[in-house]
């Protein structure tokens, strides 16, 4: 991996050379494809990362994340420190400066005033933000003057980052978004389709779960780039036909995500069109246990905290799920050298991996079987396990996806073998991670009992992503469910580490508090991970400038890409 990693910088840095001879519009067109469509272009109601890409083209953070988790400016001059002053010393406040002579794709100047409004925006209290994570222990956000944004915490901050930096939570147009805060969020259909941007790019037509043709954005601050004029992000289909378009047809120039089997990819990348891309960060495939009653019965408050699992409440029965699962033969199966086994849902970076877990790398289905029997769920006629009237039996959600249904099943195999009967249920990705309130099948909404995908978070530091799993961050009607707590875990033991966390500067220590919060989950058996997942992506051959960014968007530098002479 390391010298792929080498490999690819070179690449970079001769792909960037090619990139800046290129001017505005010089490269023509560009098409992109995800096979999962974009539902939306605001990452403020979407946590879906193909939703959070595409408007990364068009929407932008003041700081962004580069290939190595280095913070570097984008809309802000420069990265605010204690040192420069642009951190107070009691750490307690962050103040951003813009750069001078930002436009809005419609021409407008971009003040602070924008960014206040995007921090009150995400904070409104009647919202359901999914992005609200990054300004845990905001207090007042405020404009300086024109060109100066100040936001204040309520206790000391080490870690300041959490909002406006990475592609989850860019700046939005306080004029196109007035009168969309809070409970109208969601019903802004004309600003969540076509937001006007800061970015290389703006929207033409946005088809959801389908097409966004984009075109370069003539205010672009940067008077040479983007160096396409235009742009296709197309969605849907499968990751493997997207690879397909890309290494052996070519009709597309760079393809995200590609969940494929290795033999199949390398088939592919040998036809000679394009390359295939590939890194390490903290993505990890897993299975979300939902503690609460999904069943239809209860109307509005299913899948509520107001009515508990009937049996996956018990921890016995969580714990003996995870214990049947042969993670080894899902890595061999889904993945070869782009999957590694883990235990843990924060593997990445380093310092934050905890070895508490490791038993869950050896399968033990006798084992499982044996806790089942002691927990007192016993084996009725027909195979499968039940206790005072309640059968375990399960209805195992994912998006659609030829790994993911390789992966479902084999899971309700090793399930069976202990005693549990799984339904299983794939839907279309676009939907699942799609932030349409009225579908029933979104996987904030979980109306299942276990649900199966993959994500990780902006940057190195994971306090805002451990904060995840706070109470305030369950999804229910009342914030629209827009949480990102996808358990309905609510334990005041986790709470109070994440907030700990949040006021605690050094780094050792901090990795002490992740660790101790992954191993409250990962004991819990709240989260179930299976695969640590590296990034695979591929581009055309032609296509210079793409640098893989396991730490943001894939689309993040999309205004350096260019068509190689």
């Amino acid at each position: 991996m390391k010298l792929k990693s080498l490999l690819l910088g070179a690449a970079a840095s001769l792909a960037l050379a090619s990139a800046a001879q290129a001017g505005r519009g010089d490269s023509g067109h560009l098409n992109i494809i995800y096979w999962q469509a974009a539902s939306i272009m605001n990452p403020y109601l979407s946590g879906g990362t193909k939703d959070v890409d595409a408007s990364s083209m068009v929407l932008e953070p003041l700081a962004h994340y580069d290939e190595n988790g280095n913070m570097v400016p984008v809309l802000a001059a420069d990265i605010p420190t204690v040192n420069n002053g642009g951190v107070s010393k009691d750490l307690t406040s962050i103040t951003w400066k813009l750069k001078p002579g930002l436009k809005w794709s419609d021409g407008s100047a971009v003040t602070a005033k924008d960014v206040v409004f995007t921090a009150n925006y995400c904070m409104d209290e009647t919202g359901g933000c999914q992005q609200l994570a990054k300004f845990a222990d905001v207090t007042k956000v405020e404009a300086l003057d024109d060109l100066t944004v100040k936001i204040t915490f309520g206790k000391p901050k080490p870690f300041p980052y959490g909002p406006f930096v990475g592609s989850t939570t860019p700046v939005i147009q306080a004029r196109q978004f007035a009168d969309c805060k809070g409970i109208k969020a969601p019903t802004c259909t004309e600003a969540n389709f076509n937001p006007i941007g800061t970015g290389p790019f703006k929207v033409d037509e946005f088809r959801a779960n389908d097409t966004i043709t984009l075109s370069a954005n003539q205010n672009f601050r940067d008077p040479d780039k983007p160096a396409f004029a235009t742009v296709t992000f197309k969605g849907g289909g499968d990751a493997a036909s997207a690879a397909r378009s890309v290494l052996e047809t070519g009709e597309f120039d760079y393809a995200w995500n590609l969940q494929i089997a290795p033999e199949i990819l390398a088939q592919m990348e040998a036809k000679g069109k394009g390359k295939i891309l590939a890194g390490f960060g903290p993505l990890v495939e897993r299975l979300m246990v939902n503690l609460t009653d999904p069943n239809p019965k209860w109307g509005d408050e299913r899948s509520t905290v107001k009515h508990p699992h009937p049996f996956l409440s018990d921890k016995a029965v969580r714990k003996a799920l995870s214990m049947a699962i042969d993670r080894t033969t899902l890595v061999e199966v889904g993945y070869g050298k782009a999957g590694r086994v883990t235990c843990n849902v924060l593997p990445s970076p380093a310092i934050y991996n905890s070895t508490a877990n490791d038993s869950c790398k050896v399968q033990d289905i006798a084992g499982a079987n044996k806790l089942l029997d002691q927990a007192g769920w016993k084996r009725g006629p027909d195979g499968v396990r039940q206790k005072n009237g309640v059968r375990l039996s399960i209805l195992y959600q994912t998006s659609t996806n030829a790994v993911r249904q390789d992966f479902q099943a084999l899971i309700k195999d090793w399930w069976r073998q202990i005693g549990v009967e799984t339904e299983l249920k794939n839907i279309d990705a676009a939907v699942f991670f799609g932030g349409d309130q009225s579908s029933p099948d979104t996987f904030q909404k979980f109306f299942a009992d276990i649900e199966m995908y993959a994500n990780n978070f902006d940057g190195t530091d994971p306090e805002a992503y451990m904060g995840s799993w706070k109470c305030s961050e369950i999804p229910s009607p009342e914030n629209a469910w827009l949480g990102a707590n996808m358990p309905r875990y609510c334990n005041p033991a986790y709470d109070k580490l994440v907030a700990e966390m949040a006021g605690t500067a050094d780094i050792n220590k901090r990795a002490e508090l992740a660790k101790a919060m992954n191993d409250m989950l990962m004991q819990d058996y709240v989260i179930i991970p299976l695969v640590w997942r590296g990034n695979v992506a591929a581009r055309a051959n032609t296509l210079a400038g793409v640098r893989l960014n396991v730490w943001d968007s894939d689309l993040w530098n999309i205004a350096d890409w260019s068509r190689e002479k």
